[in-house]
């Protein structure tokens, strides 16, 4: 009989002595020495670590749901909306001009006139009363001056609507990317948590091991280390998940919002679209091209219109007064059309117009640099994409790996031929291929949600391909 079934038959002599079943071995140890694994440092509070974090089972969230919240409560795009409401106003200012003017005037005056009374030697002193004076004043026509006018104001709306667009596009790129990274989170903590759990078997095991005299106390005590790390990092997963939920409730623009159970998992779901199609879907849905547009078409008008600085106004007008030396003692009337023409300052006007194209110059630059930044925003995204798919089944296939590496290790660590340190290194391997899996997985989620983003449109998974780690 060997060395190694000579101490396996130590360990069934004691269990059956101690009535205790073989899947138990080791349970049963001193605490005095060793307390129970659910009392290594560190310790938190007096209560269990709450494995559900800030997260509890009262509403069911989704992705749609939390864009739903956030397209709903997002101050951002309540603030751009407004916007587009006040634009519009302005637009009805200008075609004010086309509209009749009225004022109403009364007053009292008291006049003493100099000259005639130091020529004709008498203090020449009256009252003038106006007991209402209405002046109505119609413009007729201003050579397209107010056309100029209202057109900028109207490119100006288009502008905030598509910057409405544009802030809607973006924040629905923030929640998706806030809502992947509290799923990532999510994966992460059940890693830690499942990385305690089997610490927390190693040092059972450990101290069983101990007890019968087949390892060291060294042993124990590295357990114990290892489970203690296992505990911080659960700690800091679990901080990790409620800062992820506080990210994406304040993108959703409800940070008080009752706690809720996310109900989906991170996926791989890939999409068929190739780097040719995402600029062509960019050209027409993206809307920070057709802003570019907008503000050059804007520059555009702004010439038009300072090239009419010098243009007259052609208005009518009619006035009625009621007064005299009593307030109604007596009324007349006014009627007439005017060609009213600016006061001119060729110098002025001709920088101004120099100023507009200048301007407009800069704009059409500017659209240029849009839509070159978008082209490189397109291809980032793009190429990030490509390179996380490809990263995925690597990950998959380390995580199969290291998992079984683990497994063997274990079953060898059980029959006393794996050492404490060999355990622990396969057990940190299966954790890291886990959570780059899981990175790998979040990150690109959230490429193909920046892809979205930067093309302006949503892409179709295809669910068919659908894979989840463990599948």
């Amino acid at each position: 009989m060997t060395k190694k079934l000579i101490i396996l038959s130590l360990i069934l002599n004691l269990t059956i002595l101690s009535g205790i079943a073989a899947d138990e071995i080791g349970n049963v140890v001193n605490n005095v020495e060793y307390p129970e694994s659910n009392e290594v440092l560190p310790h938190t509070s007096d209560k269990a670590i709450i494995i559900e974090g800030s997260v509890e089972k009262n509403i069911d969230m989704t992705l749609d749901r939390c864009i739903e919240l956030a397209l709903g409560n997002n101050p951002q795009i309540n603030a751009a909306f407004h916007d587009i409401l006040a634009s519009d106003s302005r637009i009805k200012q200008v075609w004010s001009n086309y509209f009749p003017q009225l004022n109403w005037q009364t007053g009292y005056t008291r006049m003493r006139q100099l000259q005639l009374s130091d020529a004709l030697g008498e203090n020449l002193t009256f009252n003038y009363y106006l007991l209402g004076q209405v002046t109505l004043q119609q413009m007729l026509y201003d050579f397209g001056v107010t056309q100029n006018q209202a057109t900028i104001k109207r490119l100006d709306y288009e502008a905030y609507k598509t910057t409405l667009g544009a802030t809607i596009n973006d924040i629905i790129y923030q929640t998706k990317d806030a809502y992947y990274n509290l799923l990532y989170a999510f994966e992460n903590k059940k890693v830690a948590e499942d990385t305690v759990n089997k610490f927390e078997l190693f040092y059972n095991q450990a101290k069983a091991f101990y007890e019968i005299g087949m390892n060291p106390k060294v042993d124990v005590t590295i357990a114990e280390v290892n489970l203690s790390n296992a505990k911080l990092q659960l700690i800091q997963a679990d901080h990790a998940v409620n800062l992820a939920v506080a990210r994406l409730n304040n993108i959703m623009g409800v940070p008080f919002i009752d706690k809720y159970n996310v109900v989906e998992r991170l996926k791989y779901q890939p999409v068929d679209i190739t780097f040719q199609k995402s600029i062509e879907i960019a050209r027409d849905a993206r809307p920070e091209l057709k802003l570019a547009e907008l503000k050059v078409e804007s520059a555009k008008q702004t010439v038009k219109l300072v090239k009419k600085s010098f243009y007259p106004t052609l208005s009518i007008e009619g006035q009625l007064q009621i007064g005299g030396s009593h307030w109604t003692s007596n009324h007349g009337y006014n009627l007439g059309g005017y060609l009213n023409f600016p006061t001119i300052n060729g110098m002025l006007i001709r920088n101004e117009v120099k100023e507009a194209k200048y301007l407009y110059d800069k704009e059409l630059a500017n659209a240029k640099n849009t839509q070159n930044t978008i082209y490189l925003e397109i291809q980032n995204a793009y190429l990030t994409l490509e390179e996380k798919k490809n990263q995925l089944p690597v990950a998959m296939l380390n995580v199969k790996q290291s998992k079984e590496n683990y497994e063997l290790s274990y079953g060898r660590y059980r029959v006393g031929e794996a050492s404490p340190t060999e355990l622990k290194d396969a057990q940190i391997n299966y954790q890291q291929a886990q959570l780059n899996y899981y990175s790998a997985l979040y990150q690109y989620n959230s490429a193909k949600a920046l892809l979205e983003k930067a093309i302006g449109k949503n892409l179709a998974a295809n669910t068919k391909d659908v894979i989840e780690l463990g599948e």
